[in-house]
């Protein structure tokens, strides 16, 4: 009998897991008994009763079938997920997150499709119901990250992801730092399917995806995915050059015929202001670059963990 490992990192979750857990637990009887399953969760730092309540669920199934791991503190969800994959033994994986929002009963269909020889599976989301400008923040995301990275990403995004043992494993084996763990999925070319979906508003808790979290994972995922950055350096560079070259070349001539003034304030302070500020947003995307590549050379580990219950 085939295994599902089903991975959800968790953070500040408490009043979530008895929830989620019983809904994850009333989705298995959708499979019919054709598959055994395990539970690989894993607390990111949370500051709560969340390792509580995951000791308390684990007290109530077999021994075998949940695997508790908690981080020394908040290394992100990313992290997370790959501590998990670490940990996961089943045959395909789910990744969902722990607050519902995403529909468990998706899996059957996303099983499916691995059943038919398919190695990746996503659940897509279509649409959110989540405030304004966090959807917004999202669509704007998504479009730089296919326009200008992975140009094979679905549409609307992913956090819901059903994939292969051997997709698993590459991923681990990669352990790659400052990424995003899911879009190594796509990055690696296999074929996938895409099942799209509404992602449900969070009826419990309060979401601790913060803005300035949302922006450091579209950092990590742009600059690991795309050197358009550095293109777009080089581009910038090359144009300031002919224009400062024909700039140059036309007060030459004036100073010639004698046609040049007493030079303007106001012009020389434009042209400074242009190139400083350019030189400035080149040196930080650089150093974005840089500090990644520094920062893998430490080959310091992505998590920290506590102690797990396996």
């Amino acid at each position: 009998m085939n295994k599902l490992s089903i991975i959800i990192p968790c953070y500040f979750n408490e009043q979530n897991i008895p929830v989620t857990m019983q809904k994850l637990l009333e989705n298995e009887l959708l499979f019919n008994n054709e598959l055994a399953f395990e539970y690989v969760m894993i607390d990111d730092g949370s500051e709560d009763n969340t390792w509580n309540e995951l000791e308390k669920f684990k007290a109530t199934q077999p021994n075998d079938k949940v695997k508790l791991i908690k981080l020394s503190g908040n290394f992100g969800s990313y992290n997370a997920i790959l501590a998990g994959m670490k940990y996961a033994t089943g045959d395909c994986n789910v990744i969902i997150a722990a607050d519902l929002q995403d529909p468990p009963e998706l899996m059957v269909k996303m099983h499916g499709y691995w059943k038919k020889g398919l190695k990746l599976v996503i659940a897509n989301r279509t649409d959110r119901k989540d405030p304004f400008f966090s959807k917004l923040f999202a669509k704007t995301f998504q479009y730089i990250i296919k326009k200008f990275a992975l140009k094979n990403l679905p549409d609307g995004g992913f956090d819901f992801v059903l994939f292969d043992k051997q997709l698993r494993d590459e991923v681990v084996q990669l352990n790659e730092k400052n990424t995003n763990t899911l879009y190594l999925f796509t990055w690696m070319k296999y074929e996938y399917i895409t099942i799209p979906y509404q992602r449900r508003e969070r009826e419990i808790g309060k979401s601790r995806w913060t803005f300035s979290k949302k922006l450091k994972l579209f950092i990590d995922s742009f600059v690991s995915f795309s050197f358009f950055p550095i293109r777009l350096i080089t581009i910038t560079g090359f144009i300031l050059g002919i224009i400062s070259l024909l700039y140059a070349s036309f007060i030459i001539y004036n100073k010639i015929v004698g046609n040049i003034q007493i030079a303007g304030w106001s012009g020389l302070m434009v042209i400074i202001l242009l190139v400083s500020s350019f030189q400035m947003i080149a040196l930080g995307i650089l150093g974005e670059y840089i500090w990644r590549t520094l920062d893998a050379s430490r080959n310091r580990p992505n998590y920290v963990i506590d102690k797990t219950e396996l």
